[in-house]
């Protein structure tokens, strides 16, 4: 059986109090098994990106318990927490991040520094097709180039765990196919657990497993036995 990346046990969120009471988790239950493409799937404010944070180490929930591996996470105390986002996890947002003033290959490089078993940020930047744009700074890259730097910098820490907020949001289909490749290639390569949040439903079609969230609650997980290629996504 695969090894658990995560585990969840009625994981609630509530922002805010009495009538402005906001419920973000209602009670989540949910397993990850290590090595796959999950994607979460739903309309804003359904709670994705609530999980997403929680299991990631930048939000606690309000009520419930997330686990990663052996390890339970909302036990953990902010220092922890800090080290467990270090040591396992990498982040790509819809937006790049990136430091304007610094190449692509000093973008990666700012996190190799501080990661306990980095690859060489040349390593991580062919990784995502980006060998000859090493020297290049962000303004001088496409979208989609900006997003495959922003990629390699998260992979470049060897992270057990990618988390996908959105990753290609901001991107026309063809550059987001491109970059959807990269990520399924570093699964791939790698073996790097993906959780990809998107409003998207074309990403599912990529995915191991699909997770459809509503209202804060997990309306239904599929295991996607017809996986397709990012160049066969119909957007």
């Amino acid at each position: 059986m695969a090894e658990t990346a995560f585990r969840t046990k009625a994981l609630t969120k509530t922002y805010g109090e009495g009538a402005a009471t906001v419920h973000a988790l209602r009670g989540v239950d949910l397993e990850v098994p290590a090595g796959e493409i999950v994607v979460l799937l739903g309309p804003s404010g359904s709670g994705k990106s609530t999980l997403l944070n929680i299991l990631g180490g930048l939000d606690r929930p309000t009520d419930g318990q997330a686990f990663y591996r052996d390890q339970e996470l909302t036990a953990m105390t902010d220092r922890q927490l800090t080290r467990y986002r270090r040591d396992h996890v990498g982040f790509v947002f819809q937006f790049y991040n990136l430091m304007p003033s610094l190449t692509a290959h000093e973008n990666v490089e700012l996190v190799t520094e501080i990661a306990r078993d980095p690859m060489a940020p040349e390593e991580a930047l062919r990784l995502v097709g980006l060998s000859e744009r090493v020297d290049h700074f962000p303004a001088q890259m496409s979208g989609g180039e900006q997003q495959r730097v922003a990629i390699a910098r998260a992979v470049a820490k060897q992270p057990a765990v990618l988390f996908c907020d959105e990753p290609t949001g901001a991107l026309d289909s063809t550059t987001g196919r491109a970059v959807l490749k990269v990520l399924t290639d570093v699964n791939e390569t790698l073996g790097t657990t993906l959780m990809i949040v998107t409003h998207a439903a074309a990403t599912a079609e990529l995915a191991h497993r699909v997770i459809h969230f509503a209202d804060g609650r997990i309306r239904d997980v599929v295991t996607n036995t017809t996986r397709k290629t990012a160049e066969e996504i119909h957007w």
